[in-house]
């Protein structure tokens, strides 16, 4: 079952942003751990795709995992796929781990889909291939943008769930970015029209208008 993006997080917005969860001890991290999934805040998991193959089925279930974010480009559409449609909700990303890939584009999307998945009860996997990059960047921009957060401190947060995280050097500086956009968004979101909203408007509207990232090399 594929996930159409029709679901809105409006009857979930806050003007005021949630507390991050503590976080717990680091993990004690050994490089076969690369390979599973590993919950970064209650009900998200973040993992590589080895971690929603078939022969996982069982233990998705045991998690509870309800919604995969399956994140992949058009070359690997051939082994990174939805395994279980019949079991699992999806919302399926074509995005290339490139640095010029627009990826911040997307973080509205994710976020609909992760919000209505938590907001029901459920519990949502991240995946991408390795699980390092384009996946942590979407876990990372979530993150972001639903605790009102810098991305050094959530970077730091995740990794200590993941060491194994390194999104490439573009998704980095979109995400730096990202914060001023999400927060004048939340503003003009609320209905407030003071002049920092009309200022940040142009910012939002040139994200979502990207093609790609092309102004980076």
């Amino acid at each position: 079952m594929l996930w159409s993006p029709t679901i809105t997080d409006k009857d979930m917005e806050n003007p005021t942003f949630p507390t991050l969860p503590r976080p717990q001890e680091p993990l004690d991290w050994t490089y076969s751990m690369r390979r599973d999934m590993q919950e970064i805040i209650p009900g998200l998991f973040l993992g590589p795709y080895s971690s929603a193959m078939r022969s996982k089925c069982e233990q998705l279930l045991k998690a509870g995992i309800t919604h995969i974010v399956c994140i992949r480009q058009d070359v690997e559409a051939n082994f990174i796929r939805p395994n279980f449609p019949d079991k699992f909700l999806y919302l399926v990303l074509d995005i290339a781990d490139s640095q010029t890939s627009n990826i911040i584009q997307y973080i509205p999307q994710v976020k609909s889909f992760i919000d209505s998945c938590l907001f029901n009860g459920g519990r949502v996997l991240i995946h991408g291939n390795g699980g390092i990059s384009r996946s942590a960047a979407l876990t990372i921009g979530y993150i972001m943008e639903t605790y009102g957060l810098p991305y050094n401190q959530v970077f730091t947060y995740v990794q200590q769930k993941r060491f194994c995280i390194s999104p490439n050097e573009g998704f980095v500086s979109q995400l730096r970015e990202y914060e001023p956009i999400y927060r004048a968004k939340l503003t003009l979101e609320n209905g407030e029209t003071s002049q920092g909203a009309g200022k940040f408007k142009r910012s939002i509207d040139e994200v979502e208008e990207m093609d790609g990232w092309e102004a980076m090399s």
